[in-house]
């Protein structure tokens, strides 16, 4: 498993802050099983009046996100493991069937299962280029999947229809799918 812990604005991570980071975010880890864990990326930001840690933990099949903002980097830290648990924890419930379909059982421990998302962003100005595996899913795991993400939206593909879909969170709080019709 690889532990990245990376400075920006300025900021330079000391050996006390990615130890703290490294063990703070252990229970995490122990939600997957080390063996499934491929990357947690820490990126720690540092502005006039706070500090900002973005948090993204790779497993298979799996990217959990948490940002959050505080005036004391070890508090951030903090702030972010408890979301990620938070999160973990609210979807586990969700997710438990998925550990019947075939395959889903050895990739995750006994503890924790989801569906997997590697974001595929094309806008106006390529800034960042992203590769996703579509697995058929239903409109349901999409929307359990993207907010397991932290995005505004997810690409999907469609379990009955076989189409790429993408859902996302509405202004007013509902979920909205757009389906894809070839030309």
């Amino acid at each position: 498993m690889k532990f990245e812990i990376l400075g920006k604005n300025g900021f330079v991570p000391t050996n006390a802050i990615k130890d703290y980071a490294e063990k703070r975010f252990t229970k995490v880890i122990s939600f997957f099983g080390p063996e499934v864990v491929d990357e947690i990326r820490v990126v720690c930001k540092v502005y006039k009046d706070h500090h900002k840690v973005e948090v993204n933990v790779f497993a298979k099949k799996t990217i959990v996100r948490a940002e959050v903002s505080d005036k004391d980097m070890y508090s951030a830290i903090d702030r972010a493991n408890d979301k990620l648990v938070s999160q973990i924890r609210r979807y586990k419930d969700k997710l438990k069937n998925h550990l019947e379909k075939e395959g889903i059982r050895q990739a995750y421990s006994n503890e924790f299962d989801a569906e997997q998302l590697e974001k595929d962003i094309l806008a106006a100005q390529l800034v960042k280029n992203k590769k996703i595996d579509l697995q058929p899913m239903t409109a349901q795991e999409a929307i359990s999947a993207m907010e397991l993400s932290g995005h505004g939206f997810y690409v999907f593909l469609d379990r009955e229809t076989r189409k790429t879909n993408v859902v996302y969170r509405r202004d007013d709080g509902d979920f909205a799918i757009i389906e894809t019709q070839p030309i």
